[in-house]
């Protein structure tokens, strides 16, 4: 008799083929495909995030894909909470979530659970933003760690946006950022899921990250760059932050030749896919690591 896990849990890095081998898995063991990759909710966002097409959406039910405009935030929160309402929903229909991105945090925030710490204002939070603009990270950090001690073990010197969120939680709530997390609960028994990284050979990923830019090209990402600049979206936006928009726009000023657009966007997603391989290695030691080329082997994990 075979038997199915409750919840999949499918990551790994961009352009890893994520997207293809979930609709796979949908479709051998019933499933929904629920998105986990922080770029892939913006509506005005297709071609540079690779959002499944229609067809793939015809094939199965994808979740929480183009669902926010540019000019809103959308946090971990936000994600949380929509996930955790649709793996109630899906597992109610008798059905398998495969949850499919490339987001660490994501997937974080379901098997660890999210810290609910009050509202800070923002004009408290832009003042802490200016302080450390003034004195620079390191100095930053070194106040921090005299404010908040408990912090050394899991925030480090180089991450700017974590040593921010820690020190005005420190300052506004009294309390550690390291308190709050710690007492933080999932909403789904960890032995529910089963985790997946897909763990491509570096040498492939890069000629398929190569391909996956010029492709992006041919099907008009220029087009989609020059009607988000016309959003006038906030710098502070996440939206900013999908990779290409940068080398686009430079392109389109003309300040960047073609050639030299598509290196800049290779070479950002090369990083990008080193980062989800870093944050793999230090928080997802529990994950199943799988080559994705190796679809039975997969299969053998998911029908046991």
């Amino acid at each position: 008799m075979v038997r199915k896990p409750k919840i999949i849990l499918l990551a790994g890095p961009t352009g890893s083929g994520k997207s293809k081998l979930a609709i796979s898995l949908s479709k051998k063991l019933n499933g929904e495909i629920v998105n986990a990759d922080s770029m892939q909710v913006y509506k005005e966002f297709k071609i540079l995030t690779s959002r499944p097409n229609l067809q793939d959406k015809k094939k199965i039910k994808h979740h929480l894909y183009g669902i926010i405009s540019v000019r809103k935030k959308f946090s971990t929160g936000n994600w949380l909470k929509l996930t955790t309402n649709l793996i109630t929903k899906i597992l109610k229909k008798k059905k398998i979530p495969i949850i499919v991105g490339g987001t660490g945090l994501y997937f974080k925030a379901l098997l660890d659970g999210l810290a609910v710490i009050p509202a800070i204002p923002l004009e408290f939070r832009n003042k802490i933003r200016k302080y450390n603009k003034k004195i620079g990270q390191e100095k930053f950090y070194n106040k921090l760690l005299k404010l908040d001690p408990k912090i050394k073990s899991f925030i480090s010197l180089n991450d700017t946006q974590r040593s921010l969120r820690a020190y005005e939680v420190k300052k506004y709530t009294k309390k550690s950022l390291y308190q709050w997390i710690e007492g933080t609960k999932p909403n789904f028994d960890e032995n529910l899921f089963l985790k997946i990284f897909l763990n491509f050979p570096r040498d492939q990923l890069i000629n398929k990250i190569n391909l996956r830019v010029e492709r992006m090209f041919k099907e008009g990402a220029n087009k989609e760059v020059k009607k988000f600049l016309k959003l006038n979206v906030k710098k502070d936006m996440s939206a900013n932050k999908v990779i290409g928009v940068k080398e686009i726009s430079s392109f389109l000023k003309k300040d960047l030749t073609l050639d030299n657009t598509k290196e800049l966007i290779k070479i950002r997603t090369r990083q990008y896919a080193k980062r989800q391989f870093t944050w793999a290695r230090g928080k997802m030691t529990s994950w199943e690591m799988v080559n994705p080329k190796n679809y039975k082997e997969i299969l053998k994990k998911v029908t046991y």
